[in-house]
């Protein structure tokens, strides 16, 4: 342990707190990397006694670089120093009101501290005093889980999760960042104190969500949100897609784990965290649109454009950006079905115009969201897909260099119709320009501005008004 250790910053602790004759550990998540030799940059400080304290005196001795932030109403304090980010509390003890998840802070021991811990992983404590540098401290066999790739409470489970709430969202956080696996009876004690996520405010909640959504693998929480309960509590727009249906023997797909395989998929060529959203969402519209046909069976005619109208409103309710991210999101739901309707007819230069049009500077996340969205047991069918889609992306790199359609506005301006012909702002003036972007992604004339002003002028002289 002490070879991780010999750092400068490290050092400078464990001298300032031997002067202060403060205990000092390094506590929490930054020692559960260590010992899986995962990166980190965050790390929890613990002492018994004044945190801020030894916060200052550390941030003077770093000097120059090191930057404080004292949070008095906490009884905590941040340094940051170069790369690294240093949080210091004073070792406490908790106890928890019903209706709230912010806790009675008392000042406690290190086993105090400990005990108020999440996860045993999370429990870990690595002192920093000269006289034990390195010594680890381990009351509840974290390593043990460790090891084990097991999420379990250092305490009562029951009393873990309702005293916080969130900690259950964390747990399942956990086992889809970590690939580790949730303790029976911490399983079972989510199941039974999921009602408890009402106090936890949505900002939080979506931090998890999104937390998850950067996972390697995010269909391992939400599986667990679903099993355990919370995701109908928490997202039930996406509950909803759950189940497959047969009807006069015909049946559906199970719309929920096709969407984690999709969502899963795209994780491995995309860490673009709202394009991983993208894929939670992009067949949301479904429940909304099913309908069963005796002639055609299953049906969701539209689910891509009900999806886009429904984002809004789950964005707002779940206290997501509504901006140009979340415009982002309905961008590629409402899109998402355009590439592949592409893949399995012919692909014509003025579709993929069309496309290219529609999607501007997104046209390469779409394509990965509408890759990641080809599956099927049919492993031969996945296989033409792909190729198919191959002679769309072939395609589409042709169109855009010989075209330039990407993002294009008309060659000719609304300002130089009415100029020309003498206009004033009017109806007439819209409709001359839409036939003019129409002609250009229909490859009737080039983008190009002579082509464009003889083809304004024809129209122009159809629709009964001339140039003089």
């Amino acid at each position: 342990m002490k070879a991780y250790l010999q750092e400068d910053i490290f050092k400078t602790l464990s001298k300032i707190a031997d002067k202060a004759g403060k205990e000092c550990y390094v506590i929490g998540g930054y020692v559960r990397d260590l010992l899986l030799q995962r990166p980190s940059k965050d790390i929890d400080i613990v002492t018994v006694g004044s945190g801020i304290e030894l916060a200052t005196a550390v941030a003077t001795a770093l000097g120059k670089q090191a930057k404080i932030t004292v949070f008095k109403s906490y009884g905590t304090a941040q340094v940051k120093f170069k790369d690294v980010e240093l949080e210091f509390v004073g070792a406490r003890k908790e106890s928890y009101q019903r209706d709230s998840r912010n806790p009675i802070v008392e000042d406690g021991s290190l086993e105090d501290d400990q005990n108020r811990r999440d996860f045993t992983i999370n429990a870990l404590a690595l002192c920093l005093n000269e006289a034990r540098f390195g010594e680890l401290v381990d009351p509840f066999d974290g390593v043990r889980d460790l090891k084990n790739f097991v999420l379990r409470t250092p305490l009562d489970p029951d009393i873990t999760f309702s005293d916080d709430p969130l900690r259950m969202m964390r747990g399942i956080r956990f086992a889809a960042q970590l690939g580790f696996f949730l303790e029976t009876e911490t399983f079972d004690a989510i199941t039974r104190n999921k009602a408890r996520i009402e106090i936890i405010s949505k900002e939080r909640i979506a931090d998890e969500l999104n937390k998850i959504m950067m996972a390697r693998k995010p269909s391992v929480g939400f599986i667990l949100l679903e099993k355990t309960g919370l995701l109908e509590l928490i997202f039930p727009e996406l509950l909803a897609l759950k189940g497959a249906e047969t009807k006069d023997g015909v049946g559906h797909k199970d719309n929920f784990y096709h969407t984690l395989v999709v969502l899963d998929g795209l994780c491995e060529q995309s860490d673009n965290l709202w394009l991983r959203w993208s894929a939670l969402l992009h067949d949301i519209g479904k429940p909304r649109t099913k309908r069963f046909d005796a002639r055609t069976g299953w049906t969701f005619h539209n689910h891509n454009f009900v999806g886009e109208k429904m984002i809004p409103e789950i964005f707002r309710r779940m206290k997501l950006p509504t901006n140009e991210k979340m415009k982002f999101v309905q961008k590629m739901v409402s899109l998402h079905m355009r590439p592949i309707v592409l893949s399995e007819e012919e692909v014509t230069d003025s579709a993929i115009r069309r496309l290219l049009f529609d999607a501007g500077d997104n046209i390469d996340e779409l394509m990965q969201l509408c890759e990641a969205d080809i599956t099927s047991k049919n492993q031969e069918k996945v296989k033409r897909f792909k190729a198919n889609f191959q002679l769309v992306r072939t395609k589409l790199k042709e169109i855009e260099t010989k075209d330039r359609i990407r993002n294009f506005q008309p060659p000719i301006s609304g300002l130089e119709i009415m100029e020309t012909l003498h206009l004033p702002a009017c109806n007439t003036v819209g409709e001359l320009k839409m036939k003019i972007k129409d002609a250009i992604l229909d490859g009737i004339i080039p983008n190009e501005h002579q082509a464009a002003m003889e083809f304004m002028l024809l129209k122009a002289k159809e629709m009964g008004i001339c140039a003089d």
